[in-house]
């Protein structure tokens, strides 16, 4: 019997970390042991997508996956390190990442994984954008879009659920990548295939933050 690598996923709580994870955890490879959430400095919220760290832990919880939760001060990647570092001791041996295709990023975190001899995985890497969205919308995952870049989308978009309908509306737009790539928006999933259960969570108000809208989720 084959032993399978520990792994954890750099988790944001929307679609391609969670994609990532699904796509890593039908390899007969790896194991997927952890979340790994970087969060604000104060604790309260994910620093990319402006979810609460309540409803991240809830995630994990109707995934079955331990998350562990590190607040970023002055510096993103020290604190990654030692989140890392942590992990390691844990027999996490690899990383899983749902980076497309910003070489610049994936050259980042080759650099900082090789440093600490974690491998870095990248189920979706060079794919292309349009497959990757049928393949989200097809494997039956249910997300809404909870923050957006206002230079590229409006407040109304907020809350929208990814299907097929948005799928078509945002490649119409011509100037905002399909999959968000370049933060035009961010997205939450509350279910899907690899989840026991839904996220329970109503919408609250819309909050805009220098350039972005935010849409408030409540427990």
């Amino acid at each position: 019997m084959i032993k399978k690598i520990k792994a954890f996923v750099s988790w944001s709580g929307g679609k391609d970390s969670c994609l990532s994870c699904y796509e890593a955890a039908q390899s007969k490879d790896i194991e997927v042991s952890y979340l790994l959430n970087m969060i604000s400095e104060n604790g309260k919220h994910s620093r990319s997508h402006g979810i609460s760290s309540d409803l991240l832990r809830l995630q994990a919880e109707a995934m079955g996956i331990p998350i562990i939760q590190k607040a970023v001060g002055k510096s993103y990647e020290e604190e990654f390190k030692k989140a890392i570092t942590v992990l390691k001791d844990r027999d996490v041996q690899a990383g899983v990442f749902g980076d497309i295709d910003v070489q610049e990023h994936r050259d980042w975190i080759e650099r900082v994984c090789n440093e600490l001899q974690i491998k870095p995985l990248f189920p979706l890497w060079k794919r292309k954008r349009k497959k990757i969205m049928e393949r989200f919308i097809e494997t039956g995952f249910q997300t809404i879009i909870v923050a957006t870049n206002s230079e590229f989308l409006g407040e109304d978009w907020l809350g929208r659920r990814l299907d097929k309908e948005f799928s078509k509306d945002i490649e119409s737009l011509g100037n905002v990548d399909i999959c968000g790539e370049n933060g035009e928006y961010h997205t939450f999933v509350y279910d899907g295939p690899i989840f026991t259960e839904p996220v329970r969570f109503i919408k609250g108000k819309k909050i805009l933050r220098e350039k972005n809208w935010f849409l408030e989720l409540i427990q």
